[in-house]
């Protein structure tokens, strides 16, 4: 499929898993209080079970770590009926504070693209999550010197894009989005006239995911390495 990306002067990247490894060490991070709480539960009630009590807190809590961790307290409470030790949940912290010192980890090509792109474009970094973590993580990153703007959205929907481009006095068809979830960095541009180009990582969170359905039909790219996109903009 040709696009033409001509019209394009602004591009925004998602964070995490598309900047630079995330999802892994939630998922180590699951397995990790799936054992804490082994003598509660089968590991894959557990996981579940948090699943289904992250989903709950969201409205409450937001993404991110933060919030992993909560819910991951807040499970232990549960299977336990109140009985789980000083000692798990002090477990519990100490493995949500690993996650969020974890060092960045940049996925392959991303400064080189990032590096190329910003010399004709502005770039932006538009991702979700706590916001006091993703700014800890930019600047961990080494990559604040090539974004004009960094916005954490609480959500993704289509509304929230289109009030950030109305904010930044970019229009929809000037505006190219980067990321590795198709619910979230993906679809909602292509519903606002905006163009996508998906980057799948190697595991993405439940929350996350689409049906083949809800994927099928959009405009959009998708391609195996961000080092691919170089080659939408050389002419």
């Amino acid at each position: 499929m040709e696009v033409d990306y001509s019209n394009i002067k602004v591009i925004g990247f998602d964070a995490d898993d598309t900047l630079w490894v995330n999802e892994t060490y939630f998922r180590e991070a699951e397995e990790e209080v799936g054992q804490l709480l082994s003598h509660y539960e089968t590991p894959n009630k557990i996981d579940q079970e948090l699943f289904r009590m992250e989903i709950v807190n969201l409205p409450t809590y937001g993404y991110g770590v933060k919030g992993f961790i909560l819910s991951m307290i807040e499970l232990a409470v549960d299977l336990s009926n109140g009985t789980v030790s000083n000692d798990v949940i002090s477990k519990i912290l100490v493995l949500g504070k690993d996650m969020i010192n974890k060092p960045i980890e940049l996925l392959d090509g991303v400064e080189e693209v990032l590096k190329v792109l910003s010399k004709d474009y502005r770039l932006i970094v538009a991702t979700k999550g706590d916001l006091l973590d993703q700014e800890r993580k930019l600047e961990k990153s080494g990559l604040l010197k090539y974004f004009h703007h960094i916005e954490v959205l609480s959500e993704k929907h289509d509304t929230n894009y289109e009030h950030l481009l109305k904010r930044l006095d970019i229009k929809p068809e000037a505006f190219l989005m980067v990321g590795n979830s198709l619910k979230s960095d993906i679809l909602p541009l292509v519903k606002i006239g905006s163009q996508a180009i998906h980057v799948p990582f190697h595991t993405t969170w439940q929350h996350e995911t689409v049906s083949k359905k809800e994927a099928n039909g959009s405009d959009y790219k998708t391609v195996e390495n961000l080092t691919e996109i170089l080659s939408f903009f050389n002419s």
